[in-house]
Parts: structure tokens; C-alpha cells; sequence
């Protein structure tokens, strides 16, 4: 069984948020005769399911061994953002000269305020994931290990809890890889990196994905000498190579530096007490010590104690729960969503997959996961964010796309900013303006790639964006400006040669 997360130190805004996600005197209530609903795990996926059930009338039971919140409140998103915004501010007034902006004295981090700031906002976040918001919803709320029993029953401490319908919203954990001589080692993961309260003066991460990039970076803008371990696959391996590489570029300006050989690094304890990263091939040949190490590669499904093969729920340790297309596990009676069963490990998409779960689970709708379209970003300096395919995935897969792309220095809201590393980019299917992928790599590209998606849930075509009125100037109009570009292949030969002679004679 997974380990409970540890939140440290005990200071009172880590107090203030146990006394919300998992109050130290909670008495589990008295149980109904039957739920509608009994969800298995309060992270996002959890929460949604419950408070959507429990507001259209079900009756529901929630079950947390740990955090309500899960990894996003508590070890993910929130902390994480808290961290990345101070690691901007750091880095805007570093750059101050750049705008004609005088700053008397050298720019320092106080780390230990940083972490500070972060647990007081993550604590003040939490009263919307807490044990009596959900208490007060109507829903049944039970700390402790929840146990299949049976097809329809579960067991928490001495409580049975009997259903018509049950979901499996676990998660997943940090998973370290097999690296030679990690186990010999102390080493950080993003379920305690949060718990620091001194800056590494020398940090290694491992793993180039979007956990290990952030975190890298972020640290480098707070004074850290920031070693990142990557593998063959390079930075953000399932993005945009283009966007990649903009990242790449950003992070060494910013200090960090890269080293290669992923797959064959070997760690070890030196004699002065760092921790030596070490590869020798015949293309990466290193020794390097760092004070502490990141181990930001690697997730596994929780999946343990839960008495899935008593349930007859079909498994895997490494994939997770397996569900069909309507997040139907093969107990019929119960679903999963989020973590636990999805590619997707994002907190939006864990939201939406339980709404699909509330309407086939309690209501016998044909909802089907595979009809989401979901985004994501990656909160680097600049922003990557990604919906649908890449020119890659789209080569992969066989599928003809025609790509447009505007760069950021060629906008003027960019230009003003000083921000004009980067780019907006789509696909549309060959022939046609619809749309099947978009990248946009730029500050706050998270907040923009929801144009994009929302166009393709909808149909809404490239041509059909161009005649959208941007405000100006705004980065967004890059996103205009690629319909632009779209309609623009639209006046072939033939439909100039028309024109001209229309304008010709109307003259």
C-alpha cells in the first residue's frame, strides 16, 4: 500500500489545511441502508462525482483514506502554481533594465517566504475540497481505507456501505523509475518537494515531462544551480518539437543546465555527503554532484488495497483500473475516472470524466470519454499548451494536415510585452478548415489554447475564427491572424484571376 502523503512542516497553514481535508477529530457517520453513489477517493475526479450526484438528489458516500484534494490541492497544481508565480516575479524583476525600470540593489529569493506564501494560499484554497462543504452538501463523509467486499459493497474500518452504483477515483502516485542506486539515496518526488524550507544550493530533477521542466526552471529563478537529467526523448517529449525547443532555449538563458544519458544514469552517495549523478557513454560522460534530487519522472495507479479482483474489476499495477469507453469498469456496477484509468492525468480532464460517470452511472446515459476533447499546458516560461494533434502524431497516425503558424514577434501585444519568443500554430485536415490540433507556446498559453478547444468540440472551422473580433492588442490575436493565413489559401489563381476581371469591369 502507498505511503499517506506527509505534509511539512506542521506550521499553521499545513494545520489549517488538515483541519479542512482531513479533520484529526472526524467521526465517520452512521451509514444508509443504500447509496445511488459511493465514490472511492476525493482528489478531483472524487469530488466532482460526489457533489454532482449528491446536487441532482442521489445519495452519496465518500471515502478518503488521506487528503481530500488529492495530488492537485495538496502535492500538484496549487503548490506547484504558488511556486512558478513567485519564480516569475523573481524573474520579471530581474529583467527590469530591459524596460527602463532602475531597481537599487541585487534581486534575492527568500525561499523559506516563498514556501511560506505557498502553504498559506494552498490552505486558504482548501475549504472548497473540505470534509464539511461536503458534509454540509448531504453527502456521507468516511475517512479510512475503502475495501470492495463484493460486487456492491464496500467496507470502511468497521462500516459497510452498500450501492447500486460505485466509483473508483483513486489516482496516482509518484513512481520512481529504475535508476541504479536510487534506492541508496534520499530523493525528493512532487509529494515532498512542497515540504522544503531550504533552497538546494545545488539541485539535479530527473525527467524532461512537464513536472521536471517546471520545477527545474522554477528553482533556477530562485538561485538554485538546477541540473536537469533528460533522455533520448529530450524536453517535453509529447509536445510540439518547435514548442519544445522554445522551452529548451528559455531554460538555459535561465541557468538550468541539461545533461544527457537518462537511461543510463547511476546515482551514489559521495564522500562529502552530495549526491553524485553520474553517466558514462560514448555520448554523455558526467559526474555531477548536487545537494538534493528530484525525481519528477514516473506515475503509478492506486490501485492497492481496494479489493478490486473481489469486485471483479479487471487491472493492471502499471496502467491502472481498465474501463470501456463510458468509464464502465468490468463490474458493471462500477465506474472509475481520473488518474486511475486515463492517459490524461490532469485535473480537468479527471473533472470531466466524472461528469461523464454522474450521467451513465446514475441516469444510463451513452456519455463517451473518447469524445473529450482535452487540452493541456505546461506552466513553463514561456507556456506550452497543446489540444489534439501535433504534426507529429498527426504523421504517426497517417492523417493529412495543412499547418499554419504565427509567430510572436510578429504580433504587436508581444512585441510591447517583451515576450515574443514563441508562436500559435494549428492543423486543420487537408483540404478543409477543420481543425485537429493546435500549440501555442507563449505566456499564459493555457489561457488561450481554450479557443482552440473550444472550436473543435464544437466544429467551429479556421475560416469561421478569422471573422471573430480580437481585441487589439492582445496576444490573442495571433489566433486570428492564423485564420487569416487560412482564408488567404483560399485566393487561388483561379479565383484572383475572377476577381480581377470583376474589379476590372466594375471600375
Amino acid at each position: 500500500m502507498s505511503e499517506l502523503i506527509q505534509l511539512q512542516p506542521h506550521d499553521e497553514h499545513n494545520r489549517k489545511l488538515e483541519e479542512n481535508v482531513h479533520p484529526h477529530d472526524w467521526v465517520n457517520p452512521r451509514t444508509a441502508d443504500r447509496y445511488n453513489l459511493v465514490v472511492v477517493g476525493a482528489g478531483t475526479a472524487g469530488l466532482v462525482s460526489a457533489m454532482g450526484a449528491a446536487g441532482l438528489g442521489a445519495r452519496v458516500a465518500l471515502v478518503e483514506r488521506d487528503l481530500m484534494g488529492g495530488d492537485c490541492l495538496n502535492v500538484g497544481c496549487v503548490p506547484s502554481k504558488g511556486l512558478i508565480s513567485a519564480a516569475r516575479v523573481a524573474r520579471t524583476v530581474r529583467n527590469a533594465d530591459d524596460f527602463g525600470v532602475q531597481l537599487s540593489g541585487e534581486v534575492s529569493v527568500d525561499f523559506p517566504q516563498v514556501m511560506e506564501r505557498m502553504r498559506r494560499l494552498r490552505a486558504e484554497i482548501s475549504p472548497n475540497d473540505s470534509a464539511a462543504r461536503f458534509r454540509n452538501a448531504g453527502i456521507d463523509v468516511f475517512f479510512g481505507q475503502g475495501t470492495f467486499t463484493g460486487s456492491n459493497s464496500l467496507q470502511v474500518g468497521e462500516r459497510t456501505l452498500n450501492f447500486k452504483r460505485a466509483v473508483i477515483a483513486t489516482g496516482a502516485r509518484a513512481s520512481a523509475p529504475a535508476i541504479s542506486g536510487l534506492d541508496q539515496v534520499e530523493y525528493l518526488s512532487n509529494e515532498s518537494v512542497f515540504s522544503l524550507t531550504e533552497l538546494p544550493p545545488r539541485l539535479g530533477v530527473v525527467g524532461g515531462g512537464p513536472i521536471g521542466c517546471e520545477l527545474a526552471q522554477t528553482f533556477a529563478a530562485f538561485g538554485s544551480e538546477v541540473f536537469l537529467v533528460l533522455d533520448d526523448a529530450g524536453v517535453l517529449p509529447r509536445d510540439d518539437r518547435d514548442a519544445a525547443r522554445v522551452v529548451e532555449q528559455s531554460m538555459l538563458r535561465d541557468g538550468v543546465k541539461l545533461l544527457g544519458g537518462g537511461r543510463q544514469l547511476h546515482v551514489h552517495r559521495g564522500d562529502g555527503g552530495a549526491i553524485h549523478l553520474t553517466a558514462s557513454t560514448s555520448e554523455h560522460n558526467y559526474d555531477q554532484p548536487v545537494d538534493r534530487l528530484l525525481i519528477a519522472v514516473g506515475r503509478a495507479p492506486n490501485v492497492e488495497g481496494l479489493g478490486l479482483d473481489t469486485a471483479g474489476i479487471a487491472y493492471d499495477e502499471r496502467r491502472g483500473v481498465e474501463v470501456n469507453d463510458r468509464l464502465q469498469t468490468t463490474n458493471p456496477n462500477i465506474y472509475a475516472a481520473g488518474d486511475i484509468c486515463s492517459k490524461f492525468k490532469f485535473t480537468h480532464a479527471a473533472d470531466f470524466m466524472a461528469r461523464i460517470v454522474i450521467q451513465n452511472a446514475l441516469f444510463y446515459g451513452r456519455s463517451k470519454a473518447s469524445a473529450l476533447t482535452i487540452p493541456w499546458a505546461t506552466y513553463t516560461s514561456p507556456e506550452v499548451a497543446q489540444v489534439g494533434l501535433t504534426a507529429e502524431s498527426a504523421a504517426e497516425q497517417g492523417i493529412s494536415v495543412q499547418t499554419f503558424t504565427q509567430r510572436f514577434d510578429e504580433i504587436d501585444r508581444a512585441i510591447l510585452s517583451g515576450e515574443t519568443a514563441g508562436f500559435a500554430r494549428v492543423h486543420v485536415n487537408q483540404g478543409s478548415d477543420t481543425i485537429v490540433g493546435a500549440t501555442i507556446v507563449a505566456p499564459h498559453a493555457g489561457d488561450l489554447i481554450g479557443e482552440f478547444s473550444l472550436a473543435m468540440t464544437h466544429g467551429i472551422g479556421l475560416k469561421q475564427i478569422a471573422t471573430a473580433i480580437h481585441p487589439y492588442p492582445t496576444q490573442a490575436e495571433a489566433i486570428r491572424k492564423l485564420g487569416d493565413q487560412y482564408n488567404r489559401t483560399r485566393l487561388t489563381p483561379t479565383v484572383m484571376a475572377v476577381m480581377n476581371k470583376w474589379l476590372s469591369w466594375s471600375r
